[in-house]
């Protein structure tokens, strides 16, 4: 290639690749805003950010919001005094969400507190209820006391021993009567109860220990329903909100819990002590030679 062609490409190409770059005066208005703006940027880097104001609290209200809990149906000692909130060494999925933990020797431990919010919730559900439409069913012996006094205090009809076939169901039978509620104290052993009420649609309220499968049912109670205590602690806190919601505030107040769940040691000790303690204290085993006298002593 010839010089003269190259020297003209390479001037093109210069004048191609020149950019008009902009004066700007020193004086100028622009400058002096620019410089401005990146003095301000940089002051406010450098100043520290102000602290959100944390209030301090005595050790008076310290101590208050660190030990206040909500307000029970009961004293939460009388819920662990009557077992209340141990089930089984058996989970099922439909009760998993209501356990708490494992004790040491496998028995799971039922939230307290979802036990109360849970009878709250079923006490308002059965508020709604007149006494001639709703029937109580049990055919585990532990809970006969406790379900013969809630009849005679609410007058509603209580099915024990045995629950009659197609008492609800047959319309040619004599003792046939229709229900709205049917109240069931273990799913499992009142099973008869609980099929006829999903044959019908009739909305069930349960006591559902840890074993149970609850997902039929319309109100569930989570709690231990194999002792005579806790049974009659859940039908003594019902049968006494039944009666507030019909305005017997007396025979309310007269209620007591030693006639439904016998008597119940009192528990000196605090709730989160108890709890610790009951996490290494097995079961009590069963005195088979005398099995009356067993349930009384043991609550079984």
């Amino acid at each position: 290639m010839p010089r003269k062609k190259k020297e003209e490409i390479t001037e093109t190409i210069k004048e191609e690749t020149k950019q008009e770059v902009p004066i700007v005066e020193i004086g100028s208005s622009e400058t002096v805003e620019g410089v401005k703006a990146d003095v301000s940027e940089a002051v406010d880097e450098d100043k520290p950010k102000k602290k959100k104001e944390v209030k301090k609290l005595s050790e008076k209200e310290l101590k208050r919001v660190m030990t206040d809990t909500k307000e029970t149906l009961v004293p939460l000692t009388d819920y662990i005094a009557c077992s209340v909130h141990l089930g089984t060494k058996v989970i099922t999925p439909d009760m998993r969400k209501y356990v708490y933990k494992r004790r040491a020797d496998g028995l799971a431990v039922i939230n307290t507190n979802l036990i109360d919010d849970k009878i709250r919730d079923a006490s308002a559900f059965f508020n709604q209820f007149a006494p001639e439409d709703v029937f109580i069913v049990s055919k585990r012996e532990s809970s006969w006391p406790a379900v013969e006094k809630f009849s005679e205090v609410t007058g509603i009809r209580a099915f024990m021993k045995k629950y009659p076939a197609g008492i609800i169901t047959n319309l040619r039978l004599d003792n046939f009567f229709e229900a709205k509620l049917v109240i069931i104290c273990d799913p499992w052993v009142d099973k008869n109860a609980l099929n006829d009420s999903l044959r019908l649609q009739i909305p069930t309220l349960a006591i559902c220990d840890t074993n149970n499968y609850a997902r039929l049912i319309t109100k569930v109670i989570p709690s231990n329903n194999k002792s005579r205590k806790s049974v009659g602690l859940i039908l003594f806190i019902l049968a006494r909100e039944y009666l507030k919601s019909l305005g017997k505030e007396k025979e309310a107040k007269e209620l007591k819990i030693e006639d439904f769940a016998g008597k119940i040691e009192q528990v000196n000790e605090d709730a989160d002590a108890a709890a610790k303690r009951q996490e290494t204290d097995f079961r009590k085993p069963r005195d088979f030679k005398d099995r009356r006298e067993g349930r009384a002593r043991y609550g079984v």
